[in-house]
């Protein structure tokens, strides 16, 4: 079963994006005064790219705290951004930063809400990656 683990901030862009998508998912909370969010299954991460084009700042610092977990961090097994093409070179640059950090890969970059083909490859590759990464039974 897929597992997806995302942050949207208060305009819930990346929200809405993974509403669309429709496979499980765990979102990282918004506000310090939130219960912190402990995964313990495998999880694809999507993530917006915060900082207007300035490569500093670009990781939301709730998905850092997030990471900062060891466990969370050992269990996030690829990575896919949103972004805003206007910040030229920063584009979707959370999701490079972090599958650099994490040693997975950057499966998939996506503009602001996304589009239904955004959408729709998104739900297929997370499908795919899966059945790649799940051990079958014997």
């Amino acid at each position: 079963m897929v597992n997806v683990v995302y942050f949207s901030s208060a305009t819930g862009n990346t929200r809405r994006f993974v509403d669309k998508v429709g496979h499980p998912a765990q979102r990282i909370p918004l506000l310090p005064s939130e219960e912190f969010l402990h995964v313990n299954q495998p999880y694809v991460l999507i993530v917006p790219t915060y900082g207007g084009g300035n490569t500093k700042g670009a990781v939301p610092r709730q998905v850092i705290k997030f990471l900062n977990d060891p466990d969370n961090r050992a269990l996030c097994m690829g990575v896919i951004s949103a972004g805003n093409t206007n910040f030229g070179a920063a584009y979707c640059l959370a999701g490079d930063i972090i599958a650099a950090k994490l040693g997975v890969p950057h499966m998939y970059k996506f503009e602001l809400l996304g589009t239904a083909e955004d959408v729709s490859r998104v739900r297929e590759g997370l499908s795919e990656f899966w059945q790649r990464i799940s051990p079958t039974p014997a």
